[in-house]
């Protein structure tokens, strides 16, 4: 179920955020702490719920924390639902995938899958997660900017798998200035379960603030439209096989902020 905070059809930006429950309480506030930072920026938000730990989950992994279900394989398929509902690129639109904990992860993960989105913003990623680092090494991040973020006390823990937390994103910032993205890490006071909805709009206002002058550039709509004309067909597609539409962006999204979309 996507719900949607703002007007799609006139925004520049479409931001795309994976929820729980607990985040769609708190999207209201996101949204206006966006928009404080970005008053002159317009966009909207597309706020879409998600089976938590299948969804989001790029291999499957044994739990890290007792009493949870273990991690599926779902976010090929995920990728692929949200990729279909942006349906075609336009040169006068940009987006941002991003998200919090595990949709952080998620998000990240998706800009090493596809360069359809302008920017990652990975606010307290779950960057412990078991082979994520492996995978960062060995692969190439294909979009231009991503944000990502910590709690300055998400690292001090007793749980063996969350507490290489740190040391991984220190070294996923690393790997991605080798790439030469354009990155930030921001660290935020407290531990991982305070302040999701204020750090996770850092992170989007952080990259409209850091895209917009380039993109709004004429020699950059040039290009992007050149690009755009000459996309392969399956440029919006994840690299894995091609999942069921859930519907195009432009023309199954209401303009009524959190109006609930089936």
């Amino acid at each position: 179920m996507i719900h949607t905070f703002g007007d799609p059809a006139s925004s520049k930006w479409i931001l795309i955020q994976p929820v729980d429950e607990h985040d769609l309480e708190l999207m209201q506030g996101e949204t206006a702490q966006i928009r404080a930072r970005c008053p002159n920026q317009s966009f909207s938000v597309l706020a879409i719920e998600t089976d938590w730990f299948k969804d989001l989950a790029p291999w499957k992994a044994k739990s890290a924390f007792k009493g949870q279900p273990d991690f599926g394989d779902g976010a090929g398929a995920f990728l692929q639902s949200i990729l279909n509902t942006i349906g075609s690129p336009s040169p006068d639109r940009r987006y941002i995938l991003g998200g919090y904990s595990l949709a952080g992860l998620f998000a990240l993960w998706a800009g090493y899958q596809t360069d359809a989105f302008d920017g990652i913003a990975a606010a307290s990623p779950s960057v412990w997660y078991p082979g994520w680092i492996e995978y960062a090494e060995k692969t190439q991040c294909s979009v231009p900017l991503v944000y990502l973020s910590l709690g300055d006390k998400e690292e001090r823990t007793r749980n063996p798998v969350m507490k290489t937390v740190g040391d991984n994103i220190r070294k996923q910032q690393e790997l991605l200035m080798e790439q030469g993205v354009n990155t930030t890490l921001e660290w935020n006071p407290g531990n991982h379960f305070v302040d999701s909805d204020k750090r996770t709009a850092a992170g989007f206002a952080w990259i409209m603030e850091n895209t917009a002058p380039i993109f709004d550039s004429a020699e950059f709509r040039i290009n992007r439209k050149q690009r755009t004309q000459t996309m392969k067909p399956d440029r919006r597609q994840w690299k894995g096989e091609e999942q069921d539409d859930l519907g195009q962006i432009h023309g199954g999204l209401s303009a009524a902020g959190g109006r609930r979309i089936r």
